[in-house]
Protein backbone atom coordinates (compact mmCIF):
# COMPACT_ATOMS: atom_id res chain seq x y z
CA UNK A 1 0.00 0.00 0.00
CA UNK A 2 1.29 3.51 -1.13
CA UNK A 3 1.34 6.90 0.08
CA UNK A 4 -2.32 7.58 0.59
CA UNK A 5 -3.45 10.12 -2.29
CA UNK A 6 -4.32 13.33 0.03
CA UNK A 7 -0.32 13.09 1.09
CA UNK A 8 1.26 13.12 -2.04
CA UNK A 9 2.46 16.35 -3.86
CA UNK A 10 1.89 15.82 -7.46
CA UNK A 11 1.68 19.06 -9.34
CA UNK A 12 4.22 20.64 -10.88
CA UNK A 13 3.71 24.19 -9.50
CA UNK A 14 3.54 22.95 -5.89
CA UNK A 15 6.85 21.02 -6.55
CA UNK A 16 8.35 24.95 -8.01
CA UNK A 17 7.16 26.38 -4.84
CA UNK A 18 8.89 24.03 -2.41
CA UNK A 19 12.30 24.03 -4.40
CA UNK A 20 12.05 27.43 -4.15
CA UNK A 21 11.22 28.70 -1.62
CA UNK A 22 11.75 26.31 0.77
CA UNK A 23 14.10 25.09 3.42
CA UNK A 24 16.76 22.22 2.93
CA UNK A 25 17.98 19.50 5.34
CA UNK A 26 20.90 17.40 4.80
CA UNK A 27 21.05 13.93 5.54
CA UNK A 28 23.68 11.63 4.62
CA UNK A 29 21.70 10.00 2.01
CA UNK A 30 18.22 12.42 1.75
CA UNK A 31 17.78 15.66 1.73
CA UNK A 32 14.38 17.28 2.58
CA UNK A 33 12.92 20.85 1.29
CA UNK A 34 10.08 21.80 3.49
CA UNK A 35 7.86 24.88 3.10
CA UNK A 36 5.42 25.46 5.62
CA UNK A 37 1.64 26.15 3.97
CA UNK A 38 0.59 29.54 3.53
CA UNK A 39 -2.35 29.51 5.90
CA UNK A 40 -1.71 28.35 9.09
CA UNK A 41 -4.95 28.75 10.78
CA UNK A 42 -6.47 26.46 8.97
CA UNK A 43 -3.83 23.71 7.80
CA UNK A 44 -4.74 21.15 5.15
CA UNK A 45 -2.66 17.38 5.83
CA UNK A 46 1.06 17.75 4.96
CA UNK A 47 1.71 16.34 1.19
CA UNK A 48 5.03 14.89 0.40
CA UNK A 49 7.40 14.70 -3.50
CA UNK A 50 10.03 12.06 -3.52
CA UNK A 51 12.19 12.95 -6.01
CA UNK A 52 15.07 10.43 -7.69
CA UNK A 53 17.83 11.43 -10.30
CA UNK A 54 19.35 8.83 -12.58
CA UNK A 55 22.59 9.64 -11.11
CA UNK A 56 21.68 7.52 -8.27
CA UNK A 57 20.64 4.71 -10.64
CA UNK A 58 20.41 4.39 -14.15
CA UNK A 59 17.84 1.34 -13.33
CA UNK A 60 13.77 2.49 -13.18
CA UNK A 61 13.50 -0.91 -11.21
CA UNK A 62 15.81 0.56 -8.31
CA UNK A 63 14.83 3.57 -7.86
CA UNK A 64 11.05 3.01 -7.70
CA UNK A 65 12.05 0.64 -5.06
CA UNK A 66 14.00 3.61 -2.98
CA UNK A 67 10.69 5.41 -3.84
CA UNK A 68 8.75 2.70 -2.43
CA UNK A 69 10.57 2.49 0.43
CA UNK A 70 10.29 6.18 1.39
CA UNK A 71 6.73 6.29 0.52
CA UNK A 72 6.18 3.44 3.12
CA UNK A 73 8.80 5.48 5.73
CA UNK A 74 6.68 8.51 5.18
CA UNK A 75 3.03 6.38 5.81
CA UNK A 76 4.88 5.18 8.45
CA UNK A 77 5.43 8.36 10.43
CA UNK A 78 2.57 10.32 9.08
CA UNK A 79 0.99 9.57 12.43
CA UNK A 80 3.54 11.99 14.17
CA UNK A 81 3.91 14.26 11.25
CA UNK A 82 2.30 17.99 11.63
CA UNK A 83 -0.39 19.14 9.47
CA UNK A 84 -0.23 22.79 6.98
CA UNK A 85 3.80 21.05 5.55
CA UNK A 86 5.01 19.95 1.88
CA UNK A 87 7.96 18.20 1.43
CA UNK A 88 9.82 16.99 -1.19
CA UNK A 89 12.36 14.37 -0.29
CA UNK A 90 15.79 13.86 -2.91
CA UNK A 91 17.17 10.67 -2.81
CA UNK A 92 20.81 11.18 -3.05
CA UNK A 93 23.36 8.49 -4.68
CA UNK A 94 24.44 5.97 -2.53
CA UNK A 95 20.92 5.57 -0.95
CA UNK A 96 21.08 2.40 -2.79
CA UNK A 97 23.02 0.65 -0.46
CA UNK A 98 20.44 1.63 2.65
CA UNK A 99 17.20 -0.89 3.98
CA UNK A 100 14.22 0.43 5.29
CA UNK A 101 15.25 1.10 8.74
CA UNK A 102 18.28 3.23 8.02
CA UNK A 103 15.51 5.24 5.87
CA UNK A 104 13.51 5.33 8.67
CA UNK A 105 16.07 7.12 10.88
CA UNK A 106 17.55 9.33 8.81
CA UNK A 107 14.09 10.67 7.90
CA UNK A 108 12.98 11.29 11.02
CA UNK A 109 15.89 13.10 12.41
CA UNK A 110 15.51 15.24 9.40
CA UNK A 111 11.87 15.89 10.01
CA UNK A 112 12.67 16.83 13.87
CA UNK A 113 15.08 19.15 12.57
CA UNK A 114 12.88 20.60 9.91
CA UNK A 115 9.92 20.57 13.05
CA UNK A 116 7.63 18.95 11.24
CA UNK A 117 7.65 15.90 13.68
CA UNK A 118 8.28 17.86 17.48
CA UNK A 119 10.85 16.70 19.36
CA UNK A 120 10.89 12.53 19.14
Amino acid sequence: MGLPQIHRLKHRQDFQAVYGTGKRYHGSHLTLISLEDSCPDAPGPSRFGISISKKVSKKAVVRNRLKRQIRAVIRELLPEIAAGWRGIIIIRPGAIECNYEHFLRELKQLLVKANIIHGH
